[in-house]
């Protein structure tokens, strides 16, 4: 039975979706002024993960991750280039959606832009002025009065006296409470802007999410996700827009993952210690970088550095090694295997305790191969089937354990490669046993030390065959 911590209650729940066998899951995607780093990889990988699950528990998903489109960081950045905001914006989405696809996150069921819901944005703001929840400011801007709403800061545990007391704040005479927050902003000169009731203008951040989630899933639905630091302001206010203009419960499960971090700090654009996606790609494979993410906890902080990038290489070789000189077939899934993952994927799902079991299932297949080929084929089914709900283990065994850094060239022109291509590897490896037959010791030696700078390694079996793979 899967049970999700809940961010509201802080408390793990059972999970009991509104309609029974159905779900609606919605997640904050990203902004699009800049390359995806790996903090958003963080979020894409994670509810990829959550939604694969859900799927092969039987669930009829529908899962909606929105992408924001419209706000100031994106017309700073158009107008820095000179260059259109849409155009700013496809490129990189263009760009998101490859950073995906060598992630081997799979595409949302829905994916609505915040430009495309400005209709719904303004239904929602005017639904809000008609309960006395928002309000006109003095310089034209709409503002969610926050008092007006009871509860606000339940997500976060913020007490609303503790906020006007405490919190550091912007003084803006236009509002009637220094917490209240933006939901139309009035058009500036020379930025884009959309009709409305109160005017030419573009809608506030927060509401983007509350018109779009909504629209999509209904004004009550089941799953609400993004990272630790949307959890206040932006769910906070998400929940009070949402129940405000709709009267109804929001959301029933709020998850958020953990922060990546680089030197104790969370890995962020405004403190400029990022590293994007592509960047990271350019020195470890895709699935690497996959397995690296999940090998914590989602709610887990995740330390980022290269030493733990390289321990999910090595960690992700030992899998792929196990499955070598096997064919996988349609094998049925070993029943206690299956058993215990499922035991950890239930339990909020938690990806390491699944991983231990991959390696498990991996040490008794390698113990397997030489006894009895019918139990190796079913351990190699399950292991491939099982990591497959994670995204991983998705290449051939000698694919990935010959294959290089980078499996896949982006549109910008960044791509790794290996300069040592496998026939040269393959004429080394036949002059290095040509020197062994001759009892040419040094020169063997010389050949597999070459070979093993260049980031081959050779490994001799009993019969004496050698066979080989990529470090």
């Amino acid at each position: 039975m899967l049970k999700i911590y809940n961010t509201l209650t802080r408390e793990k729940e059972l999970f009991k979706p509104r309609v029974p066998g159905k779900v609606g899951m919605y997640v904050c995607g990203m902004t699009v002024y800049d390359y995806c780093h790996v903090g958003h990889a963080r979020v894409m990988v994670v509810f990829d993960t959550v939604a694969r699950y859900l799927r092969y528990t039987g669930y009829d998903l529908t899962y909606v991750r929105n992408i924001t489109d419209i706000d100031d960081k994106i017309i700073q950045r158009a107008n820095q280039n000179g260059e259109e905001f849409t155009a700013l914006t496809q490129r990189f989405i263009d760009a998101m959606h490859e950073d995906e696809r060598a992630l081997a996150v799979l595409p949302p069921d829905r994916e609505p832009k915040a430009s495309e819901a400005i209709g719904d944005i303004v239904a929602m703001i005017e639904a809000l002025i008609s309960k006395g929840l928002a309000y006109v400011g003095t310089n034209g801007d709409v503002f969610y009065a926050v008092t007006k709403f009871p509860g606000y800061g339940q997500l976060s545990g913020k007490n609303l006296d503790d906020l006007q007391a405490g919190e550091r704040v912007d003084v803006d005479h236009a509002k009637h409470n220094p917490l209240d927050f933006v939901l139309w902003k009035m058009a500036k000169p020379d930025e884009p802007a959309w009709n409305s009731p109160w005017g030419l203008g573009r809608p506030g951040w927060h509401i983007e999410c509350s018109a779009m989630s909504t629209c999509c899933l209904g004004n009550h639905f089941d799953i609400h996700g993004g990272g630790m630091d949307l959890q206040f302001p932006h769910h906070e206010n998400e929940i009070a827009q949402s129940e405000g203009a709709t009267g109804e419960h929001y959301v029933n499960y709020w998850m958020h993952n953990g922060f990546v971090r680089i030197n104790e700090e969370k890995m962020s654009k405004s403190l400029g210690n990022f590293f994007t996606v592509r960047e990271v790609l350019q020195r470890y494979r895709p699935e690497v970088i996959r397995f690296f993410i999940l090998s914590s906890h989602y709610r887990s902080p995740l330390n980022y550095s290269d030493e733990h990038l390289n321990e999910a290489g090595v960690a992700l070789t030992r899998l792929y090694t196990s499955l070598r000189g096997l064919v996988v077939s349609d094998a049925p899934l070993d029943a206690s295997y299956q058993a215990r993952f499922e035991q950890a994927m239930d339990d909020d799902f938690n990806t390491p305790v699944a991983i231990a079991v991959l390696f498990d299932l991996a040490r008794e297949l390698n113990k397997t191969k030489d006894i009895d080929q019918n139990k190796a084929e079913q351990l190699a089914a399950t292991l491939k089937k099982l990591a497959a709900l994670l995204g991983l283990l998705q290449d051939d065994s000698e694919t990935f354990l010959k294959g290089g850094i980078v499996h896949e060239a982006f549109s910008d022109g960044i791509v790794a490669g290996d300069t040592l291509t496998e026939e040269k590897i393959e004429q080394l490896i036949q002059d290095r046993l040509d020197a062994k037959k001759a009892k040419q010791w040094s020169q063997a030696d010389s050949i597999r030390d070459e070979l093993k700078a260049q980031g081959v390694i050779l490994e001799d079996a009993p019969s004496g065959l050698t066979t080989w793979r990529r470090e």
